[in-house]
Order: structure tokens, then C-alpha cells, then sequence
């Protein structure tokens, strides 16, 4: 079935043993292969592009993020 599927292939050069090592054992941890563990965290990553279209579409209350930091430091007392 995967075969039907639009998806692209992507392959990775020079990653170093270290970092692969890594990427093993927290997908073992997860109970996944590292194929799978590694597409879960770029699709995340990749997820980020749409965050400065994101923060550009909200509205702007004119309150400056020093005053909202003021706040919150004046509730911890």
C-alpha cells in the first residue's frame, strides 16, 4: 500500500555515530524504529515553518511583553 502513497524519500549522509546512537536509543524508548521515530520529529520540525505566519495572524492588544512580565513577577510575591 505504500507504495501508492505521495510521499518522498529522504536520505541522510554524515550523520555522526554519536547522533545516531541517540536517535536509537530514544526510538527504542518509544517502542519504534528510528525511521519512524526520526520522520515523527522532522514532521514536528517541520511544523515550525507555519509559526511566524501564525504569530503574524493574531491580534495586537498593544500590551508590551514587559508589562505582561511585570505582572506575572508582581503574582509570584
Amino acid at each position: 500500500m505504500l507504495a501508492f502513497c505521495d510521499m518522498g524519500t529522504l536520505y541522510l549522509r554524515n550523520v555522526r555515530d554519536e547522533v545516531s546512537e541517540k536517535l536509537t536509543r530514544l526510538a527504542a524508548r518509544e517502542g519504534m524504529s528510528v525511521s519512524a521515530f526520526v520522520v515523527r520529529e522532522l514532521s514536528e520540525l517541520a511544523m515550525r515553518d507555519d509559526n511566524p505566519a501564525l504569530l503574524g495572524a493574531l491580534a495586537d492588544y498593544g500590551v508590551e511583553a514587559a508589562a505582561i512580565l511585570a505582572d506575572l513577577e508582581s503574582g509570584r510575591q
